[in-house]
């Protein structure tokens, strides 16, 4: 079985996956950690971003990347610099093969729940659920800066709102593999408490 779970930048993807993940027995797949992971690579080498060659040449010399979440890849930096790399279609071929490489080697797994902003669109098209995540801009910007100010990473609410309305902005309009609702995908609106989310959620569930 596999679900995957797609929406805009801090919309709450990786919590609810983690919730479905542990409550229905599924593998947990972010895909936004391996963008993350690229970003920081890129980040510590100080690739320029805007030179192809540079990129591919450095994507070839990675054999692997970790599905592991850490602190260092969860800041705003990494977060600007993983916006910008996703817009190249190379890297997200590259990632995409990481990810279905991932689900065939733990094939012998109950089933898989996947989120990032192409999953159910792109990635995995054939998903047995499909959910799409909406939350308002706003609110996600609110919820982004108590976890960077838990975190001990300073901000202020009025930038992360402008980076969120900007990542949002180029996830949309970018190319390759924008972010859309998929086909056949139920909508979820998260704006409101994560309990009221969980019960659309498990609703959900028991009747697939």
């Amino acid at each position: 079985m596999i679900i995957t779970i797609d929406g805009p930048a801090a919309s709450g993807k990786e919590k609810i996956s983690r919730y479905i993940s542990k409550k229905w027995k599924l593998k947990h797949l972010d895909s936004g950690i391996l963008y993350r992971r690229l970003a920081l690579i890129f980040s510590m080498k100080k690739i320029n971003l805007k030179n192809v060659k540079q990129i591919k040449k450095k994507l070839n010399e990675i054999e692997n990347l970790s599905f592991r979440r850490s602190k260092k890849i969860r800041t705003q930096e990494i977060s600007r610099i993983a916006s910008e790399i996703a817009v190249y279609n190379f890297v997200r071929v590259y990632i995409n093969k990481l990810q279905y490489e991932f689900v065939k080697k733990n094939k012998n797994r109950h089933g898989f729940v996947i989120d990032g902003r192409d999953i159910g669109s792109v990635v995995f098209k054939k998903a047995d659920l499909k959910l799409y995540i909406e939350v308002n801009p706003e609110i996600r910007a609110k919820r982004r800066y108590k976890q960077l100010i838990d975190s001990g990473e300073k901000s202020i609410y009025r930038k992360i709102l402008k980076d969120i309305k900007l990542r949002d902005r180029q996830d949309k309009l970018r190319k390759h593999s924008p972010l859309i609702i998929p086909k056949g995908a139920v909508i979820i609106n998260n704006n409101g408490s994560f309990k009221v989310t969980v019960k659309q959620i498990n609703r959900l569930l028991r009747n697939s």
